[in-house]
């Protein structure tokens, strides 16, 4: 039984890391929030996959819904590149993703458009921050509401569990 279970676990792992371990190229079927993206690739089934190094608005928080349209008009339909680098504790592949024609970081556009924090924890791009000093400087997005409502999502998550 135990022989079993390692394997299985094995499995699980190998099969994982092959979903991350490269590149991936599909069509944006669906999305989720302003930085989660459903993505449909040849060789698997529907992959969902987190926009990295950024942070958007929660649904029910404050600029949420507008982030998922302006990430919706950037992505929807539109063949896009991952360059995965990890797989998060919901099991979605996490990566930069860039629209393939005419060329977007997906990531960099949001930020950009005020529709999403830099990701302080994951952050290792910056440029993300310049873009998001830009964007606050010129009160794109949510940078245009009172600063009592300018919440980071991973604090607004914080207090919405307590």
């Amino acid at each position: 039984m135990l022989i079993l279970r390692c394997a299985l676990f094995l499995v699980l792992i190998l099969s994982s890391h092959f979903v991350w371990a490269e590149d991936l190229r599909g069509q944006v079927v669906g999305i989720t929030d302003g930085d989660t993206i459903t993505l449909r690739v040849p060789s698997h089934p529907e992959i969902k996959v987190r926009l990295a190094e950024i942070d958007a608005p929660e649904k029910g928080q404050a600029f949420g819904t507008q982030s998922r349209k302006i990430l919706s008009s950037l992505v929807f339909g539109r063949a896009v590149l991952v360059d995965v680098s990890s797989q998060d504790r919901y099991g979605r592949s996490v990566g930069r993703v860039y629209v393939e024609s005419p060329a977007v970081d997906v990531s960099a556009a949001m930020v950009d458009a005020g529709a999403a924090w830099v990701f302080d924890r994951y952050a290792k791009d910056p440029t993300l921050y310049e873009l998001q000093q830009d964007a606050r400087q010129n009160r794109r997005g949510l940078w245009a509401l009172p600063p009592s409502d300018q919440t980071p999502p991973w604090e607004w998550r914080r207090a919405s569990r307590h």
